[in-house]
């Protein structure tokens, strides 16, 4: 069956956790920055918007990238291994990292600026339309990625929810920078949590995210586990940044205690990109003395990728392609139902033109 995906289909979308305080804000409770917006203003993530005192999603169903690959690519080992997973994204995230691979669709500003502004011509599809392309290409599951899926949340959702009743699972790629109330809603219906451990440095992470601290991050990834979702964690080794190999004995004895010994510990590799261009590949030492660090804490199953750094988005084939849909269609100009915010409504936060500026 073709999908038939229109732009007519293309709405904004309540933000599932929101809170109106008394001094006339909304409280974005989606994840950990939990920014209190104007009428007008958009969160530091760039994907939800105030609207007279409501909060919306403008990135729901808003594809930015498909692939098709192993669920090892994820990268996740010891859930339905040998299985294939669609690979989705969209735009928007919640962190700033230096070394980012997937800068267009993490950050996102272009695309959701054009949302704003009710002139994009992204890619949109259905919870729907997304499980059947699924089927129809045959793979066992979907994969959020590319993208910050806590922005997304309330597509993730959605999507999950049909693919568990089409018998499709879900894995959810993530920085963990994510409230105790998120995890809630996504723990019936998210089948694995592939997140990073980025450093055990709040430095590091001030530099990413003046908000995060390692605690915050590590307390994600531990409640999840405790919901009941499949936790698997991965740390990319930065030369300079994060190679410590005290640190990676520490980041093991964590995940032995928090996690358990089984628990799958994904290193990879770094390699020069954006900010952090002129620092070099992380050397194969650096990845093995990080894996023989984890062996000692007792983890049991630890994997290095000499040849892996992120889960980047992949220049295969286009994203109309996996819809089977008419590429016209799907690339007609996003118009949004209501436009009371006008001009305000592509208004960033203070701290983010500070951060852009900076």
């Amino acid at each position: 069956m073709s999908s038939t995906a229109t732009a007519e289909e293309y709405k904004l979308v309540e933000t599932r956790l929101q809170e109106k305080l008394a001094d006339g804000t909304t409280r974005c409770n989606l994840c950990l920055w939990q920014c209190r917006l104007k009428h007008g203003q958009r969160g530091f993530c760039q994907a939800h918007v105030n609207r007279h005192g409501t909060l919306y999603n403008l990135s729901y169903g808003i594809i930015s990238a498909m692939d098709i690959g192993p669920i090892e690519d994820k990268p996740v080992k010891h859930f339905r291994p040998g299985t294939r997973v669609m690979s989705v994204g969209s735009y928007g995230c919640n962190f700033r990292c230096g070394g980012c691979h997937n800068l267009e669709i993490s950050w996102g500003t272009d695309a959701l600026d054009a949302l704003a502004r009710g002139e994009s011509t992204a890619v949109h599809a259905t919870a729907e339309q997304l499980v059947e392309a699924a089927l129809r290409h045959g793979v066992e599951g979907i994969a959020f990625t590319y993208s910050e899926p806590a922005v997304w949340l309330e597509y993730v959702l959605d999507v999950s929810q049909r693919a568990r009743e089409a018998g499709l699972y879900t894995v959810y790629v993530s920085n963990s920078f994510v409230t105790d109330e998120a995890l809630e809603l996504m723990a019936p219906w998210v089948d694995v949590l592939c997140s990073d451990i980025k450093s055990l440095d709040n430095e590091f992470y001030k530099k990413i995210c003046p908000r995060a601290t390692v605690q915050q991050v590590l307390d994600s990834v531990e409640r999840a586990h405790q919901l009941g979702i499949h936790v698997e964690t991965r740390t990319n080794v930065i030369p300079g940044y994060n190679d410590d190999p005290a640190m990676h004995k520490q980041i093991a004895e964590w995940i032995h205690d928090h996690l358990g010994a089984d628990s799958p510990w994904h290193i990879t590799k770094f390699f020069p990109a954006f900010k952090l261009g002129d620092v070099p590949p992380t050397p194969s030492e650096s990845l093995w003395q990080a894996h023989d660090q984890a062996r000692q804490a007792g983890l049991t199953q630890v994997y290095v990728y000499d040849d892996k750094g992120c889960d980047c988005a992949e220049e295969n084939l286009p994203v109309d392609a996996y819809l089977d849909a008419d590429p016209d269609k799907l690339h007609e100009v996003k118009k949004c139902a209501s436009d009371c915010c006008g001009d305000e409504g592509v208004l960033l936060k203070k701290y983010e033109r500070q951060l852009q500026s900076g």
